[in-house]
């Protein structure tokens, strides 16, 4: 019968239940900061356990090569004094390493230790892979009767004695005293289940049950990421939803931002669409309508910026950047779409370097009308335009080249279309998406839902190749750059459009529209 853990007169074992992992080293790592790939290591605490005794005690300084920080220092009681002489990761890595390796790496909030191991290792040249065991998941899921399963937590449920607290080999043996009165209160049996289940798992984050991705499908659409209070965290697409969600928790250590959004991660939610076009779609109209906190800021710009181009009196091509109406982006010697002055300068610069065009004649250096070779000239990435060495001819037909592929596209259409989404692998499975002129405008249920839109289906022509005559689309619905994109990359592409089963059907506007 299982003992309450309550009961002070729980017999003490002298080594760990035999549900816990044959060989295993629990670890605690002090640092600098919290985000893995710019923060450092400043001790090590491990303990190594083989069938359940304790075989060794190691610690280490580690000499961080940055400087420590004051609020670290107050946490922690180590000072830069104590570090002085320490040895540097890459110094003790071969050492560190064959204490781990062949054993289970054990920590409290595992992903955090793991994410610092990685890339410490990382940069020492020295590929570190494992399958963490997280006690803080093992607490959760042996005392699923507590709310809170943090160290200090722990520490003053189960009366642990520790003399310094956040520090690394201290720590780690909070963790081995958790495990031993754990082995007094659980079978062998429940204990290895328990181990069992989590390291099965994938590293999900601590606060995410693994029921909750496996609820996940493998098909398109949009996720959600929710914190433990319901506040949204992140929006995304994918194609595959499931193994896009734990593509985020097998990378995180790299990125601080994603590490920081896996800690509060709680809950996971999902939308399915019959195609990649829909998850896009839906995604970037998600973000600008929801703005969850670690998404990248979208939104419908009110202002848009173009490359304009014009001719010298020279006779070479000269680019600007000019603003332009968001719900009028011209297509005639205009080139690009960018958010920001910024945005567009910061690719002119980009084409400069791919294409030798000439800073000068770009507006990026000095006065063009001078015959002064430009800076770029000098370091032979212009090939003399600004100072009359390249002809116009030449120069002008590499300006046209690098801006071929900024030409802003011409709605295909005489009118409006109506995009059919089919699922390849279930075609009843199908929604309509109703666009105008690189305007999105709704989404429909029932192809017969366009009516109430003002529309109809047209005879069927095919896309023509010249701009479109005819009224002036719903003042309602504004430009969006990312749904351009999207649109471009979809629809313009008949091949493309026809391998992720979209069709397309032109519409005209209802008749009765016009009988006011």
């Amino acid at each position: 019968m299982q003992l309450n853990w309550l009961d002070e007169q729980t017999p003490k074992p002298k080594r760990l239940s035999s549900g816990f992992p044959e060989k295993m080293v629990l670890l605690d790592l002090e640092t600098t900061g919290g985000k893995a790939i710019y923060h450092r290591v400043i001790e090590i605490g491990l303990l190594v356990i083989e069938n359940g005794e304790l075989i060794e005690k190691w610690q280490s300084f580690v000499d961080p090569e940055i400087s420590l920080p004051p609020f670290i220092q107050r946490l922690t009681g180590i000072s830069p004094g104590m570090l002085q002489g320490a040895p540097r990761f890459a110094d003790i890595a071969q050492e560190l390493l064959s204490k781990l390796e062949g054993r289970t790496l054990v920590a409290h909030n595992a992903r955090f230790d793991y994410s610092f191991l990685k890339n410490e290792f990382e940069r020492a040249g020295i590929s570190y892979n494992a399958k963490p065991l997280c006690s803080v998941k093992l607490s959760r899921n042996l005392y699923p009767q507590f709310n809170r399963h943090g160290l200090s937590h722990i520490i003053t449920r189960f009366g642990l004695s520790i003399e310094n607290r956040h520090r690394a080999l201290d720590d780690a043996e909070m963790i081995y005293g958790f495990f031993k009165k754990s082995s007094a209160l659980f079978s062998d049996e429940e204990i290895e289940a328990t181990c069992t289940a989590i390291l099965k798992r994938p590293a999900l984050p601590i606060k995410l049950d693994a029921k909750e991705v496996e609820k996940l499908p493998a098909s398109p659409g949009v996720y959600y990421f929710y914190d433990d209070k319901g506040l949204l965290l992140y929006v995304g697409k994918s194609v595959h939803i499931r193994n896009r969600v734990m593509s985020h928790f097998s990378s995180d250590h790299k990125n601080p931002k994603d590490l920081q959004m896996s800690s509060k991660i709680a809950h996971v939610d999902f939308v399915q669409t019959p195609s990649d076009f829909g998850a896009q779609i839906h995604e970037s109209n998600q973000i600008k309508a929801l703005a969850p906190i670690y998404n990248r800021r979208l939104r419908k710009s009110k202002k848009l910026y173009q490359f304009r181009t014009h001719t010298d009196s020279e006779g070479y091509l000269q680019l600007g950047i000019e603003s332009i109406d968001v719900n009028n982006p011209a297509a005639d010697e205009h080139f690009g779409l960018f958010r920001s002055p910024r945005q567009a300068s910061k690719k002119m610069e980009k084409l400069a370097d791919q294409y030798f065009l000439c800073h000068k004649l770009l507006g990026l250096e000095g006065d063009s009308r001078n015959n002064k070779p430009c800076f770029r000239a000098q370091l032979n990435k212009c090939f003399g335009a600004c100072c009359g060495k390249e002809s116009s001819d030449i120069y002008n037909q590499r300006m046209q080249t690098a801006l071929k592929d900024y030409q802003i596209k011409i709605w295909p259409y005489g009118d409006a279309i109506l995009i059919e989404e089919r699922d390849a692998q279930n075609p009843d499975a199908r929604c309509f998406h109703l666009v105008d002129r690189w305007r999105y405008l709704a989404k429909l249920k029932l192809i017969d839902d366009l009516y109430d839109h003002g529309f109809q289906l047209s005879a069927g022509q095919p896309p023509s190749q010249s701009p479109p005559q005819q009224s002036e689309p719903d003042t309602e619905s504004r430009f969006d750059l990312d749904v351009y994109f999207i649109l471009v990359r979809f629809i313009v592409d008949r091949d493309r459009a026809a391998m992720n089963n979209l069709h397309i059907h032109p519409l005209m506007r209802r008749p009765d529209e016009y009988c006011d």
